[in-house]
């Protein structure tokens, strides 16, 4: 965690898997406040029923993306992931009990949190910086999420980690830096549940933490855990064409000829995406996207060569692509972004 510039790809979408303890955090706060029906027809709405997701311990990244749009929406409430995640207790991480319980700091912790987005979920790719005795994160948005959908993702994020952390070591826990990428708006809980004043209109959505409760010990007293209960959602149409897209990076291949691959025709393809809450386009903008990120943070490459390596013709098609992609031109990413020094 102490590297100065860390990029983490870990985005998953679609039919990849996130742990279930998530759906079921949002659900628990649905039933709280609304009625039996609106949480019956968001069982529908995603397929699954109540009895099946108490004995799973992973669903798919699109249903609780839509369990957490289908609450904001319910309660037009911009702070409503921020209220569910603020009720989580460590024991509702039933899989990730026994990971846990060989750490002895805060810090190792949120190491093992954000290099394992396969068992502990992630919305979105993250640049790690430590400097000035904080470890800053940075979320960038290279799935295009629209802004309030990000914003619930990023505050669920943020206040569900604060709340194990406080759990975790017995002490309550700050960030020193909160900053939201959208217009300002009350945000109260939120100011609260941080301990920081936060900051609007910022470039990015980012959160940072002094490395002093990094430090800190771990006291929360682990029990012998319970059998293992799981239906197996794992298997991820999604993760097998972007390992095919990484694979033949940069000539991706088009949709039809992905298809082909396939052995399955293009429509077959369209629909068996849509299912999953995705398209091919986003797939391969989201591949496109992450090599280019990582070529600008991690080489010493110009943008003009960035820009053939990755087989675009033009460098000034290049430039209007990675800011369609992540919302600023390459170079401005670079300057925003460059690994800090301690």
């Amino acid at each position: 965690m102490q590297q100065a510039c860390s990029y983490k790809p870990h985005m998953r979408v679609g039919d990849q898997s996130y742990p279930a303890y998530e759906l079921k955090n949002l659900i628990g706060y649905l039933k709280l406040y609304f009625s039996h029906e609106l949480v019956e027809q968001l069982y529908t709405d995603i397929g699954i029923g109540e009895a099946e997701l108490m004995l799973s311990q992973h669903v798919y990244v699109w249903q609780v993306d839509y369990a957490m749009s289908y609450i904001r929406n319910l309660t037009q409430d911009a702070e409503v992931a921020a209220k569910a995640a603020s009720a989580y207790k460590v024991n509702d991480l039933e899989p990730l009990l026994p990971h846990l319980a060989q750490f002895k700091t805060l810090g190792e912790c949120l190491q093992f949190a954000v290099s394992h987005p396969e068992l502990v979920g992630s919305f979105s790719d993250t640049l790690l910086r430590n400097n000035d005795g904080c470890l800053h994160v940075r979320w960038l948005n290279t799935n295009r999420v629209d802004i309030e959908r990000y914003s619930c993702q990023f505050q669920h994020s943020v206040c569900s980690l604060l709340a194990f952390a406080k759990e975790l070591t017995g002490e309550a826990i700050s960030v020193s830096h909160l900053a939201l990428a959208e217009p300002y708006r009350e945000a109260k809980f939120l100011t609260a549940q941080s301990g920081t004043e936060i900051v609007f209109d910022a470039e990015f959505f980012e959160w940072s933490i002094e490395h002093r409760y990094l430090a800190l010990p771990i006291t929360f007293e682990f029990v012998a855990e319970q059998g293992e209960r799981c239906i197996d959602n794992s298997r991820s149409y999604i993760a097998e064409l972007l390992a095919i897209l990484r694979q033949q990076a940069p000539a991706l291949p088009n949709m039809e000829e992905m298809a082909g691959l396939q052995n399955i025709s293009a429509r077959t393809l369209r629909r068996r995406l849509a299912a999953a809450n995705t398209s091919y386009q986003k797939l391969v903008d989201q591949v496109r996207c992450q090599m280019a990120i990582d070529l600008i943070l991690t080489s010493d490459y110009s943008i003009d060569e960035i820009s053939d390596l990755m087989g675009f013709g033009d460098v000034s098609h290049f430039r209007q692509s990675f800011k369609h992609w992540i919302g600023h031109p390459p170079g401005h990413f670079h300057r925003l972004n460059r690994p800090l020094t301690n």
